[in-house]
């Protein structure tokens, strides 16, 4: 399934290669119709936003990206669960929880690739934290990547979120990281695969 949203972050990217596409086929240069062609699918393919099945279970938290669970690692008074997203997967972000985001922090960095440990720390990243109604917190980091260089945020701070619903996407490949509050049983586990919105990672006490 595609979305006009995110098509719309595409839009330059699938407009040069449609042209360079018709400019191949009119002046019958078919190396470069044929690479086009391919780049304008993966391309057009990497902006899909496809229906996903939410938990009802107003007690599971799901999970925030789709990808492979890379960590899992007690991070002060929070755990934090990791999710590489490779340039296959869905790069829409979706909210773990129900709730209202109490609060957008962006902050400017480097662009190391998200696989080297130092990423978290160091790469630019768009974070919030999203705030149950009996007032359980999760908190969201869009990490970008060494190819990785557009964080996108639909929602900003006092928005009102289902769980499950979007809120942002990160183009061509990335980390996602979801910091869970002590007492949270984790479910998931490091290696298995994810999909956002739907995959139950964590389930509260």
């Amino acid at each position: 399934m595609f979305t006009a949203r995110t098509l719309l972050e595409g839009k330059w990217a699938i407009l040069i290669l449609t042209v360079a596409l018709v400019a191949g086929i009119r002046w019958q240069c078919w190396p470069v119709a044929v690479l086009t062609a391919v780049l304008l699918v993966f391309t057009i393919s990497f902006f899909r936003d496809p229906n996903v099945t939410v938990p009802a279970d107003e007690k599971v938290i799901v999970a925030p990206a789709t990808g492979k669970i890379v960590e899992i690692k007690p991070v002060g008074e929070t755990t934090r669960v990791a999710i590489f997203l490779t340039i296959f997967d869905v790069h829409v972000q979706r909210t773990p929880i129900a709730g209202t985001i109490q609060s957008v922090e962006y902050r400017p960095g480097k662009f190391l690739d998200v696989r080297d440990p130092q990423a978290s720390a160091s790469n630019e990243y768009r974070q919030i934290v999203v705030e149950a109604s009996d007032g359980y917190r999760v908190t969201v980091r869009q990490i970008a990547g060494l190819i990785a260089r557009r964080i996108v945020g639909w929602c900003g701070e006092g928005a009102t979120l289902t769980k499950g619903e979007r809120f942002g996407m990160i183009r061509f490949g990335s980390r996602v990281e979801l910091f869970l509050p002590a007492g949270t049983e984790i479910v998931a586990k490091v290696g298995e695969y994810a999909k956002g919105g739907e995959t139950i990672v964590a389930r509260r006490k």
